[in-house]
């Protein structure tokens, strides 16, 4: 499905994080490739997200893992000149919150500037760990709800300036045996 497909940004968010919840669930169980079990995952999330029945999990389980995986890049794994990278640039939403707040190296820093995320993974050709992801389209999630956005068509969301770029937002995912759920350190 292309991005312009949803009836609203919602829709789009739901099916990005319902994909990643399908690809979550075969990494924790290293499966190879998604067979019928992922799928249902993904069917009963989406239509709970869409009918109301279930909602988009806390950031505070990201956070968790953040404090797991301690001071390495969060996107490549590197311990070497790091720094704190702001996942949605501080220039488009004029705030340090934690949330927003991960570790990077100098590489991948320099490398991702001020593009959004999805931008920059794609610009790469290649998914960032999913705990990356899942963090992102939580704070993707979480401004459109606070700024009214959910509800408006892919359309109009393209008329307007957002500190993210909609049709960046993966729709699929590739098979779990190419993913990883977290960048882990280098020399381990």
């Amino acid at each position: 499905m292309e991005n312009d497909k949803y009836s609203n940004f919602a829709e789009l968010i739901y099916w990005s994080y319902s994909n990643l919840a399908m690809a979550h669930a075969g990494l924790e169980r290293n499966h190879l490739k998604y067979n019928k079990y992922h799928y249902i995952i993904r069917a009963k999330l989406f239509k709970g997200l869409k009918e109301g029945t279930m909602n988009i999990r806390s950031i505070i389980d990201d956070e968790k893992i953040k404090l797991k995986t301690g001071q390495i890049c969060n996107y490549c794994g590197s311990h070497e000149k790091l720094s704190i990278d702001h996942m949605i640039p501080r220039y488009h939403i004029k705030t340090d919150s934690a949330e927003n707040l991960i570790y990077a190296c100098q590489i991948c820093n320099s490398s991702k500037g001020k593009k959004d995320l999805f931008e920059w993974m794609h610009s790469k050709n290649e998914f960032l760990p999913i705990f990356i992801i899942r963090r992102y389209i939580k704070l993707v999630y979480y401004h459109a709800e606070e700024n009214n956005l959910l509800a408006l068509s892919m359309q109009d969301l393209k008329k307007m300036t957002l500190p993210y770029k909609p049709e960046f937002i993966p729709i699929s995912y590739p098979p779990p045996a190419i993913l990883k759920l977290y960048a882990k350190n280098k020399n381990e």
